[in-house]
């Protein structure tokens, strides 16, 4: 289905450089990059561009207005979030999605990638002492930083900085009489490896999904939809958290099949039963 098909990567930021060598390996497309494609214009991670669209819908805008601009029919994008963990609190994170259009065979495929992995961070610093441990904790110079006069001060906004002696140079033009300055990690991919990597273990993700194809009309993208707790406690037999069954539903005819005891156990450890371990 897509065997040297030309796939148009949505970005400005240099993501086909991990994106492109796995989906060409895994998918045989032919992976190129819109070069008048300015996709800031949906928002960016430093605030001056609001995004106004969920993380999915901004990906499938990225996607549509790529292949509008190329004249092609196949599509990637990947659109990040970062803030504190859902679950884990006080525990900063990566929310990330690829999102794969097919516009001759009318196919959405997604994938997601939730991520503690990060050096998502950004704090008011008042000296050069505050300046240099922020920017060791980030991991600079081999991560990029953001310097401004403030965090809602947009105006003299110093993105991609990977050099300690322009770091020390715009902070001392930037910052107020008193020291203050605001300063914060660059989440765009080419200025941030760890980012970019879980971008590299999401695109063979979605290569993995689009290669699992419904046995039912061999549409790619078959993949779990849901996920049935209830696998009873060993001691007990009371329902615990644990999965019991896995549901995969395909997007085209909405086969669905059913996979109980998917960890291969059918009984869970009482450790992790609420009943007899409340």
């Amino acid at each position: 289905m897509f065997l040297n098909r030309v796939l148009v990567i949505a970005t400005m930021h240099e993501k086909e450089k991990i994106i492109a060598p796995i989906l060409e390996k895994y998918l045989g497309v032919k992976c190129t990059v819109t070069t008048n494609f300015n996709t800031d214009e949906l928002g960016t991670f430093s605030g001056e561009v609001e995004r106004k669209l969920d993380p999915i819908s901004t990906a499938r805008e990225k996607c549509l207005a790529a292949l509008k601009l190329t004249g092609h029919d196949l599509a990637v994008a990947s659109e990040g979030s970062f803030g504190p963990h859902p679950a884990l609190y006080f525990v900063q994170s990566d929310d990330e999605f690829l999102f794969f259009l097919d516009k001759k065979n009318n196919l959405e495929i997604i994938v997601r990638e939730l991520s503690t992995n990060t050096n998502f961070n950004g704090s008011i610093i008042q000296s050069k002492e505050e300046l240099v441990d922020f920017a060791e904790k980030a991991l600079f110079p081999s991560h990029g930083l953001i310097l401004r006069k403030n965090k809602q001060d947009f105006t003299a906004i110093k993105k991609g900085i990977t050099d300690w002696e322009i770091l020390y140079k715009i902070y001392n033009e930037i910052k107020g009489s008193d020291g203050l300055a605001y300063i914060e990690t660059d989440m765009r991919a080419q200025f941030n490896p760890t980012r970019m990597n879980i971008i590299g273990d999401l695109a063979k993700k979605l290569a993995d999904k689009i290669n699992s194809h419904c046995p039912k009309c061999e549409t790619p993208g078959f993949d779990i939809t849901e996920v049935i707790k209830g696998l009873p406690c060993e001691l007990c037999y009371s329902p615990t958290n644990s999965a019991l069954k896995y549901l995969s539903r395909c997007k085209k005819c909405d086969f669905t099949r059913e996979d109980q005891f998917p960890n291969k156990i059918r009984f869970e450890d009482p450790m992790y039963c609420d009943k007899c371990n409340p």
